[in-house]
């Protein structure tokens, strides 16, 4: 037998699970089309009929358009550039606040109470019977009459259809509009459109010269307003004139203050350099009388620019000169001598004297510049009190001046706008009608032959999608390149579907009829198997499935039919819970079979039962025991096989399905081969790779998967996988049977 790795029974596990990837086969999707293009034409016709019958039981609707040219510049009822911040909106939004306007409900309303509208019969018409009452039967039709609706209501019911009905289209680059209205009454759709810009016009109209009416009273009131509080700022600035006696603050009183305090500033710069002088003066002479140095004090500049001080200094030089002259000539005794000392000592005295009082006098002259110069600051801060003071008032006094100023312009700005705002200046329309609209010939709708189309294009859609979200939800194998797609499994063969006639039964159609197509592909399958060992002359062929009613029996019935002419085979029943093949081949009377041979107690010439016209020998189940995998995972079935082994060159076991019993397991461990059988279009391949790897976690030796029961002029139609077994070419073998 053949073995299985770890890794594979993984892999395949993990592949039982694994959901078939997403790609997109577009043969694949034409096909699920294809096979469903039955359904998908009733649905177009069920759907075209339907959507024929609700677009000719609509009625047809008119539609009429009035032109109207909205003015883009407007009068204004009061400019706001002086007195308030305006935000204007550019043209684009100027155009469509104005079209929003005219598909107003406002707009409607009014229309609709001036007009008497809930009344007009286009409007105020009995509801007719839907459009599929007549594919209804007339007891599924409503009768009852509904409440007969109050005047409110049907206002605004109206209401409701004029602005469903109303179209506003602008014109584009240009300042026109075309205003269009919908309605079954042709009249009732030319009068909306004219009626409602005449009624847009003239609300306008009443809007503006209300807003003039508001906006006389305001500027009334604030007129008067503006005058009383003009007449107390000027009074209260001609009260602080008179006050603080002010004649002109700019030109004489401010000019005078800002000289003297310009003249005061000089001065003070004077008597500061003065002051300075007489402080540098005084260190000298303070510095010199300390030093007790009466030459120090006679060399000073301050001291040698005094006249007298120059006067004495040269008597004392002439004295000192004759005293010199007569020191020379006579003694210290002489009178002369005498009279010059005298003299000198006078004119020193003198000199001495005259030098003391300039050093006075610099004492003094500094005490002078110190006190000018306190002098002169104390007047200079006055001053700029003074223009300080003065500032203040010029400042109330201007605040006064421009509360005047102000109260006067706007004064002057709210008379002026009260004279030229007026009701007649306000009877410029917003809007004029270019072209009225007209009552139409030709309904402009509804499109009967789109409305049609487009249902069918739906229907066409939503078939298309359910036809390609059922093939997606198809998890049955079709296909023989399905099977090995799917279940990874080589397809050892398919079996095309067929039924009895008459008296036969499908797993003698081998044995009763086997010029057909599906007796051609139970040789091709015998073919596969005899070629898969050639070098093994003895062959144990197991046949399970999934679960029942997949064709298990009736393919190893056929199969052993075709092998048993080749050679000498052996058709074991093995399927001990839902035993069939001894009833349905008549193999004998005798009711023994597997069971008993195993048990031992009837021997084995009597269990075997040859098939009448045929090379077949048939083991039935026999009697069916309590427990049949113990009877099967006994000793002594394997000692049964083994005899039978000797007997016979070929052994086919029909077994249990895989996914109900273990039965099949452990027959898998007598057999050189297992065939796993797949009901075409039925079995979910999921389930059967489950199958398949039991089998191969038991060690089985899986040969293949046959598909049975495949409709193969459906899969040559829409699967073009088998138009070598279909129609076309088994015709010509005399192998083609109708199902």
């Amino acid at each position: 037998m053949n073995t299985v790795t770890e890794r594979e029974l993984e892999r395949s596990e993990f592949m039982a699970h694994e959901p078939e990837p997403a790609t997109l086969d577009l043969v694949r999707y034409w096909r699920a089309v294809n096979r469903n293009k039955l359904r998908i034409a009733a649905l177009l016709a069920a759907v075209a009929l339907l959507a024929t019958q609700f677009a000719f039981s609509l009625k047809p609707v008119y539609r009429s358009t009035a032109t109207m040219l909205i003015e883009q510049t407007r009068q204004k009822v009061v400019s706001n550039d002086e007195l308030f911040a305006a935000i204007s909106g550019s043209t684009r939004d100027y155009f469509m606040t104005q079209f929003e306007i005219l598909k107003s409900r406002d707009l409607a309303e009014k229309l609709v109470k001036r007009s008497k509208l809930a009344q007009h019969p286009g409007f105020n018409t009995p509801a007719s019977p839907p459009w599929y009452a007549s594919l209804l039967p007339e007891g599924l039709v409503s009768r009852k009459a509904a409440p007969k609706p109050s005047q409110e209501e049907l206002e605004q019911s109206v209401v409701n259809q004029i602005v469903n009905g109303l179209s506003v289209q602008p014109v584009r680059n240009t300042q026109l509009v075309k205003l269009s209205f919908d309605s079954h009454d042709p009249e009732l759709a030319a009068m909306i459109p004219n009626m409602l810009a005449s009624i847009y016009i003239t609300a306008d109209l009443e809007a503006r010269a209300e807003a003039t009416r508001r906006a006389m009273s305001f500027l009334t009131e604030q007129s008067a307003s503006l005058k009383t509080k003009l007449g107390q700022a000027e009074q209260a600035l001609q009260d602080f004139r008179e006050r603080e006696k002010i004649i002109d603050a700019k030109n004489v009183s401010l000019s005078g203050a800002s000289r003297q305090l310009e003249e005061l500033t000089t001065a003070l710069v004077e008597a500061r350099r003065k002051r300075a002088d007489a402080e540098t003066l005084a260190a000298q002479v303070n510095a010199a009388v300390q030093s007790k140095s009466s030459d120090a004090l006679e060399n000073l500049p301050a001291i040698q620019r005094q006249p007298l001080v120059q006067k004495y200094k040269e008597a004392e030089a002439d004295a000192e000169r004759k005293m010199n002259e007569a020191a020379r000539r006579y003694g210290p005794d002489h009178p002369r001598m005498v009279s010059a000392a005298v003299d000198l000592k006078t004119a020193q005295e003198n000199l001495r004297r005259q030098i003391n009082a300039a050093v006075q006098s610099v004492a003094k002259d500094l005490d002078a510049a110190k006190a000018s110069e306190a002098s002169i600051e104390r007047a200079l801060e006055q001053s700029k009190a003074d223009i300080q003071g003065f500032n203040r008032k010029e400042f109330q006094l201007a605040a006064l001046d421009r509360e005047v100023q102000t109260n006067r312009q706007l004064y002057d700005l709210f008379l002026q706008r009260s004279k030229e705002t007026n009701i007649g200046d306000m009877q410029s329309t917003i809007a004029r009608v270019i072209d009225p609209a007209l009552v139409p010939t030709t309904p402009s709708g509804p499109n009967k032959r789109g409305i049609v189309m487009t249902a069918m294009l739906v229907a066409l859609a939503f078939a298309v999608a359910m036809a390609l979200l059922l093939e997606r939800l198809d998890n049955t194998v079709n296909t023989s390149h399905a099977v090995e797609q799917r279940l990874e499994v080589a397809a050892i063969g398919v079996l095309p579907r067929s039924i009895a006639e008459g008296n036969r039964m499908l797993e003698r159609m081998f044995l009763e009829d086997s010029q057909n197509a599906f007796c051609e592909a139970v040789r091709t399958i015998r073919s596969g198997v005899l070629l898969s060992g050639l070098d093994s002359p003895q062959k144990t062929i197991l046949l399970t499935s999934s679960v029942p009613e997949e064709g298990k029996t009736t393919v190893a019935s056929n199969l052993a039919f075709a092998l048993s002419h080749i050679k000498n085979t052996l058709l074991i029943d093995a399927d001990m819970r839902r035993p069939k093949i001894g009833g349905i081949l008549s193999a004998g009377d005798s009711h023994f079979g597997l069971s008993e041979l195993v048990a031992g107690v009837v021997p084995v010439e009597k269990c075997i039962h040859p098939i009448a016209g045929s090379a077949l020998h048939v083991l039935p189940s026999g009697k069916v025991p309590p427990n049949p995998l113990e009877l099967l995972s006994s000793h002594s079935f394997t000692a049964a096989m083994a005899t039978l082994k000797q007997q016979f060159e070929v052994i086919v076991i029909d077994s249990p399905p895989v996914q109900l019993v273990s039965d099949a397991l452990v027959l898998s461990q007598l057999a050189t081969a297992v065939l796993y059988v797949v009901k075409a279009d039925d079995t979910p391949y999921p389930l059967a790779r489950q199958g398949l790897n039991r089998l191969r976690r038991a060690n089985a030796s899986v040969l293949g998967v046959i598909l049975n029961q495949l409709d193969l002029d459906k899969a040559d139609r829409y699967y073009g996988e088998y138009s070598g077994q279909g129609g076309r070419y088994s015709k010509k073998y005399g192998y083609y049977t109708k199902p």
